[in-house]
């Protein structure tokens, strides 16, 4: 039976959600501008009017504003939130009068506040829980198994695949999960002997609890007894930068799918999808609202650091542009680039946004 969640559960997982990533992101800009002298006009969590604020001593003024989809500090010399460079830009303690290296990290501040978040959960998920160890021997096979129809058998150790080596089963299982129909070449050792089988990864359709469909890859394979083991401080750390750049390279594969129609552009979620799955998250309790809010962290580094003018991507785009040019882009070109990025950015949020209102229609 499906489970539903109410409304306002949704609005409080939402909120609960973006506004302590949306807030850490940005307090990632202030305080790096903040270390290069750079004044900060403006700290805002949403966009659009202001709700509620306050001028602190160094003139910046922190606010609440009414479309909570996002912040943004303005910076001394920005003509915008997006800051585009206006009157003053050259001024002492302007954004645009800083080095051209201090520019880029005040930038790239934001998206790494993000993975640092995730890593800061996943490590502290990895200290209180272990690390759960799954060798790549077959323990056994799903009732609908691709690698049994190949040819393995229980007792088999797979030692890579496509010729990339795997270690645990978790390394087997990413490298299979978002590659439903591909067929890949699985290394196999068996009674030391090592064969070769090529394997189609079947593409399954999810379904949680709540009714949420996503089309994954599977190849049926069980693994053995898990062992977990403890960890200290700097293993847990170093398992968590793993864990998040893991699930960013699943990010990037995914974009790729849908750019090349290898993946339907139905699994796109917007606004509305992060809310509805953000309540569903809390239903199930604080650990897995901390797990889910682990992954949007990492999300809002993703889309922030793609090269999309307006985007932090964006600028540290023109940045290397700048860089390699020994010059900044001109004025002109800058500003259509931006309006361009901005429009592109919005007709995204208005595609997804329409995706997400179709996909609760169709699912009401």
């Amino acid at each position: 039976m499906i489970e539903t969640v109410p409304v306002w559960m949704w609005i409080a997982g939402f909120l609960l959600v973006l506004g302590p990533l949306v807030t850490l992101h940005e307090l990632g800009h202030y305080l790096v501008g903040r270390w290069f002298g750079v004044e900060a006009r403006a700290f805002s969590i949403g966009f659009g009017r202001e709700l509620v604020g306050r001028t602190d001593s160094r003139g910046t003024r922190w606010k609440l504003s009414a479309i909570p989809l996002g912040g943004y500090v303005q910076f001394r010399g920005d003509m915008n939130p997006a800051s585009v460079g206006g009157n003053g830009q050259q001024e002492q303690g302007s954004f645009h009068a800083a080095r051209l290296w201090q520019r880029a990290l005040i930038v790239a501040a934001g998206p790494v506040a993000n993975l640092a978040i995730a890593v800061a959960i996943f490590a502290a998920f990895n200290l209180a829980y272990g690390k759960v160890e799954t060798s790549t021997v077959v323990g056994g096979f799903a009732e609908q198994s691709a690698a049994r129809e190949a040819g393995l058998r229980v007792g088999d150790r797979i030692v890579a695949i496509d010729g990339a080596a795997t270690e645990s089963f978790d390394q087997l299982g990413s490298r299979v999960l978002m590659h439903p129909g591909r067929t890949v070449t699985l290394s196999v050792e068996r009674d030391g002997r090592q064969l070769s089988l090529p394997v189609t990864i079947a593409s399954v359709t999810d379904t949680d609890r709540f009714g949420n469909e996503s089309r994954i890859g599977r190849i049926g394979v069980l693994a053995g007894d898990p062992v977990i083991r403890q960890v200290g401080a700097v293993e847990a750390v170093s398992l968590a930068g793993e864990q998040t750049l893991g699930l960013m390279r699943m990010m990037v594969t995914g974009v790729g799918q849908i750019i090349t129609g290898a993946r339907s552009v139905d699994e796109l979620g917007g606004p509305i999808k992060i809310a509805k799955f953000s309540g569903e998250q809390l239903s199930m309790g604080w650990l897995a609202f901390a797990s889910f809010a682990a992954l949007i962290s990492i999300n809002l580094a993703f889309i922030n650091l793609l090269p999309i003018p307006g985007l932090d991507g964006g600028h540290l785009a023109f940045y290397a542009a700048e860089a390699v040019r020994r010059r900044p882009v001109d004025a002109r070109s800058t500003e259509w680039a931006y309006r361009g990025g901005i429009a592109l950015v919005l007709a995204l949020m208005l595609f997804v946004t329409i995706n997400d209102i179709t996909a609760l229609l169709r699912f009401g």
